[in-house]
């Protein structure tokens, strides 16, 4: 008797973190979704009516979402390899969104990529997170500090945020929200508990 397979498990829940900026994302922006894993934020901002490009080594996790009309833009592309950056250097979106990554020369090419009033928001592993298990190697850790001093004064920090955190497992990370705009952005709820 043949069993059906059982169905691929759901992705996680999109990062708060996300959720709490996504309001400050131009309405109907385009959004890039860097190292999208299982698409949880490719999914939230395609939700909201935003055109999402999703970009991984392995599309593995967003299969679900290929060939959908007016589906997200899924690009298979190893972004450490030193190849050419896989989008056209002239695309611009209204976020950047980059969760649970870190691979330190991308930096330019994220500020690079944001369009006059972009947003990029940015939650990773920092060091002390290898008591938690991984990431556990220093190459994978942010520095204390190091998401401020990698934006500098290239964009305005709406949001910054370091420690050690029990959702949605214990871990230390490092949270930044920023925009490629001087202008003041109104701060939306802080509803992460």
């Amino acid at each position: 008797m043949d069993h059906p397979s059982p169905p691929p498990p759901s992705p996680p829940p999109p990062s708060r973190w996300v959720i709490r900026f996504a309001p400050l994302v131009r309405q109907g922006g385009p959004v890039l979704d860097l190292a999208c894993g299982s698409g949880r934020h490719t999914r939230l901002f395609s939700g909201r009516g935003h055109p999402v490009t999703a970009v991984d080594r392995t599309l593995a996790g967003v299969a679900d979402l290929a060939g959908q009309p007016s589906g997200p833009e899924l690009i298979e592309a190893d972004l450490e390899d030193g190849g050419p950056w896989p989008l056209p250097a002239h695309r611009r979106f209204a976020a950047v969104v980059v969760t649970n990554y870190l691979h330190r020369p991308l930096f330019p090419r994220l500020l690079g990529s944001l369009e006059p009033g972009g947003v990029l928001i940015y939650e990773t592993f920092m060091r002390g997170n290898e008591r938690f298990g991984k990431p556990s190697s220093p190459d994978f850790l942010l520095a204390s500090g190091e998401l401020l001093d990698r934006i500098g004064l290239q964009l305005q920090v709406v949001a910054f945020e370091q420690g050690l955190t029990d959702f949605p497992r214990r871990a230390v990370v490092q949270r930044l929200c920023a925009v490629a705009d001087p202008a003041p952005r109104p701060l939306p709820p802080h509803a992460m508990g």
